[in-house]
């Protein structure tokens, strides 16, 4: 069976704030932590994930030097490639840098041990050109990326190597000085790809309203589908303030309760009826439609929309429909709803369709007739 290369690295101070009563370890908190008596948090955490590990005979292992990695496999006999050199002192840099050593030497899951600042790291230098596994280790974990514990990781890592499929989860940081004067500032910093291990996976902690206002949610998510729009296509956008944000970022107006279309970035109909609309899907091939679900009900056909009918959603085609949402009205509906009053359109609709709630981030939802 081939091998599976690993990369592993460790965040030296992750942790070590907390039991001595600090906020994090970000910048040069570590010094006073150390200061105060504390203890490095990490080996342990690092230690336990390697021992529970069942698949090593699979594994091929990269890691950072030192303590930044290869101690912890030194320590358990495992035969490990040094990546890179640091200092002394490791730092943010050290961990940009050797991920992105790593990401040269073809590395297949890279497994880091640390807390939400960590993750920034490694989502600055993986994005999406790995998966990886997050061990929890920091005062603050925030982010969905960790598992639940050492073990949960080390589980996440067996299902990795037995083919477990990967799903995105979200990089969250907060302002530690604003933490530390008693006001919770988090935000949205990116998405990791992980295996999909759920029952292994850390569960949000703080709601994506809460780290994101809506309105900003609703202008990345504007951004993201304006710069998606292909030359040549006819986009049908629904109604509601998500889909005008879209066209906010365009520079063109839209009705707020109407169907219009655009086409190459201008306006080519407003405030559509099912003529309108299909007198346009007529003169061009390729089109799509946009739409939003209804805050509280989740509808997305049938409720407001009324000229996307079955006709109109049959000519444009289940596959050419973009869903876009804010997360946390994703976060409030149970499912979303099309009701057209065909129930063979219906039908074609129902099951799990992906919505846009970011940057390049979807999340799949189930759609019920």
């Amino acid at each position: 069976m081939q091998k599976v290369q690993l990369g592993l690295i460790v965040n030296p101070v992750a942790g070590m704030g907390g039991s001595v009563g600090l906020k994090g370890t970000d910048g040069e908190m570590y010094k006073e932590a150390l200061a105060l008596g504390s203890e490095p948090v990490t080996p342990g955490r690092t230690q336990e994930m390697l021992a529970h590990i069942q698949h090593q005979d699979q594994i091929t292992w990269l890691a950072a030097p030192g303590a930044m990695g290869a101690d912890f496999l030194a320590e358990q006999a495992l035969p490990v490639e040094v990546v890179g050199i640091t200092g002394e002192e490791t730092s943010a840099a050290d961990t940009k840098r050797i991920c992105g050593l790593m990401l040269e030497k073809g590395v297949d899951l890279l497994v880091f041990v640390g807390g939400d600042g960590t993750a920034r790291d490694v989502y600055d230098a993986v994005d999406q050109e790995a998966p990886v596994v997050g061990v929890p280790s920091g005062v603050k974990i925030l982010s969905t990326v960790f598992s639940v514990s050492a073990r949960a990781a080390a589980e996440m890592i067996d299902a990795f190597i037995e083919g477990a499929d990967l799903i995105e989860e979200e990089v969250l940081d907060i302002d530690e000085e604003a933490y530390r004067q008693d006001r919770l500032a988090a935000q949205l910093y990116g998405a990791l790809r992980v295996p999909d291990v759920r029952e292994q996976l850390q569960p949000a902690k703080i709601a994506s309203s809460q780290s994101q206002s809506p309105e900003a949610n609703k202008d990345i998510i504007a951004g993201y589908t304006a710069d998606s729009m292909e030359p040549g296509t006819l986009y049908l956008l629904g109604p509601g303030t998500t889909v005008r944000a879209i066209t906010d970022d365009l520079g063109i107006k839209k009705t707020l309760l109407g169907i219009d279309a655009v086409l190459d970035g201008k306006l080519v109909g407003v405030d559509l009826n099912e003529k309108g609309i299909l007198e346009l899907l007529d003169a061009h091939p390729q089109r799509k439609i946009i739409v939003t679900p209804i805050g509280g009900s989740g509808f997305i056909f049938g409720r407001g929309s009324k000229p996307f009918t079955p006709q109109v959603i049959q000519r444009v085609g289940v596959e050419n429909i973009w869903i876009v949402s804010t997360r946390e009205k994703i976060k409030a509906l149970e499912c979303l709803r099309v009701d057209t009053g065909d129930l063979e359109t219906d039908q074609a609709l129902a099951g799990y369709q992906q919505v846009i709630v970011g940057d390049q981030q979807r999340r799949m939802v189930r759609v019920q007739c």
